[in-house]
């Protein structure tokens, strides 16, 4: 006859522990079931399930209960009914999401709400990791320290689409970001990342630089903002904007590019990106001379990007030279790399804060709104709106740990 005991182990952390206790279950031949262990501040909190014969289980409880004491941590046991273990077996095969909850801290408040809703939705978590280091006691040290969590929650929810709505009001309310995503194989082996360019990359929008050195800057941005809320179509709005740059000395691009006001994490992000091995892009709807600068800068892939004219006695025409990048564009690019590079549609991502960007966000394995617009925001599946962009690397699973080595 067999039995199934659960050993839950807690205390002090210490080396060995592991070591000791599965020295004495391999001498006595058990069979490991499942085990799992977390640590929280040198806390330790342990738990085996093992499968014995009847007859040996004695002697292995005696065994670890004086190893333990030995190590001054405490187990406790717990017999496991095969009913009870069948069970837990069949709830493997349900869907599997995963929850990540992200901002400069992790409160209570925001914790209480993210996991009411997942129960609200008959899912069960089941493992909750922490991505971040820990946070300093002194915030005021270290004014843009993120926090984010991951848990692991399995089940099928009774409406996706309220639990995201749900998800985004408590983002909302309390002023962190959430991500739903399903744990399907391409979750963690993405590997094409396509961002926009002017206030997703840069905190600015490059055609209102222009502007401004031009003498049209209220003009121009009042048109961009009209067009980034999705009020006006983007690609008559480029065309007014462009004809506005007319006369612009075009030496003035340089001066622009090297002043260009970088997103935070910008650079963290991309040295973990090209570390990891992704292909990266850049597809924007501003310009290809700014594109190229970042793409110099900080490793990126491809450029796509719109061509000013440049007429011989090197000023601004008020034209361009090819198809607008818009957000039919974008789309279209987000394919083709992928397909150049042989990756699947489902392993690529997104990254963009304007309405032109919601076509290649719907179309890419993950779409991220990144700081967007409300209409964006609330259309994305996923968004980001209180940390730097290398916030993204955590809704991929990165964990700060692995971006330091």
């Amino acid at each position: 006859m067999t039995e199934l005991i659960l050993l839950n182990i807690s205390g002090q952390d210490k080396t060995g522990i592991t070591a000791e206790l599965t020295d004495i279950l391999a001498r006595h031949d058990a069979k490991i079931l499942d085990i799992g262990q977390a640590d929280i501040h040198h806390t330790l909190s342990m738990g085996i399930l093992i499968k014995t014969d009847s007859h040996r289980s004695g002697e292995i409880m005696k065994e670890v209960l004086f190893k333990t004491r030995d190590l001054n941590v405490q187990v406790k046991f717990d017999l496991v009914s095969e009913q009870d273990y069948n069970e837990w077996v069949g709830r493997q095969g349900k869907n599997r999401y995963i929850v990540t909850v992200l901002g400069r801290e992790i409160t209570a408040a925001q914790l209480a709400a993210t996991t009411k809703i997942i129960t609200g939705q008959g899912l069960n978590i089941e493992t909750i990791t922490r991505l971040t280091g820990r946070l300093p006691l002194d915030e005021a040290q270290q004014p843009l320290t993120k926090g984010c969590i991951e848990l692991s929650v399995r089940g099928t929810p009774q409406d996706i689409e309220k639990m995201h709505a749900d998800f985004l009001k408590a983002a909302s309310d309390l002023n962190f970001d959430i991500s739903l995503q399903e744990d399907s194989m391409y979750r963690r082996s993405r590997r094409l990342i396509c961002f926009d360019m002017d206030s997703t990359l840069i905190r600015t929008e490059v055609i209102d630089e222009l502007a401004d050195r031009a003498g049209v800057g209220a003009e121009v941005r009042a048109i961009t903002e009209s067009a980034m809320r999705g009020e006006i179509d983007f690609n008559e709005s480029f065309k007014r904007r462009v004809e506005l740059l007319k006369g612009l000395d075009v030496s003035v691009m340089k001066d622009i590019a090297e002043n260009l006001p970088i997103t935070e994490g910008v650079e963290r992000m991309m040295d973990v990106l090209k570390r990891s091995g992704y292909k990266t892009a850049i597809l924007s709807g501003g310009f290809t001379y700014f594109g190229n600068y970042l793409k110099q800068r900080f490793g990126f892939d491809y450029v796509y990007a719109n061509e000013l004219e440049v007429g011989p006695d090197g000023k601004l025409t008020g034209r361009y030279l090819g198809d607008i990048v818009d957000g039919r564009r974008k789309k279209e690019l987000l394919k083709l790399i992928a397909q150049v590079e042989n990756i699947n549609i489902a392993q690529t991502i997104a990254v963009g804060d304007g309405a032109n960007d919601l076509p290649m966000l719907s179309t890419a394995g993950l779409g991220i709104a990144f700081h967007a617009k409300p209409k964006v925001k609330a259309e994305a599946s996923q968004s980001i709106s209180t940390t730097g962009i290398d916030g993204v690397l955590y809704f991929l699973g990165f964990k700060d740990s692995y971006m330091q080595q």
